[in-house]
């Protein structure tokens, strides 16, 4: 058994981090799905509420590595 973290620069911020590539938040740009960091989903939240959408949630494991079994899927 093995375990996987992807790492890559952040859409919003640039920056290089680490996350679970099935769990971690991300938007769509021209087809493809772009990861986003935590700190730039805490910094986009307020504007997110402010123009009346949901917050972006992560979920609790997204930024942390995965069970391998779980990439086939």
């Amino acid at each position: 058994m093995g375990y996987v973290m992807c790492t890559s620069p952040c859409f919003g911020c640039g920056q290089i981090f680490s996350y679970n590539p099935m769990r971690v938040p991300s938007i769509p740009i021209d087809g493809d799905r772009k990861p986003i960091c935590r700190t730039c989903v805490e910094r986009v939240n307020p504007r997110r509420v402010a123009n009346g959408l949901p917050p972006i949630v992560p979920f609790p494991d997204a930024y942390e590595p995965c069970d391998e079994s779980e990439l086939g899927q």
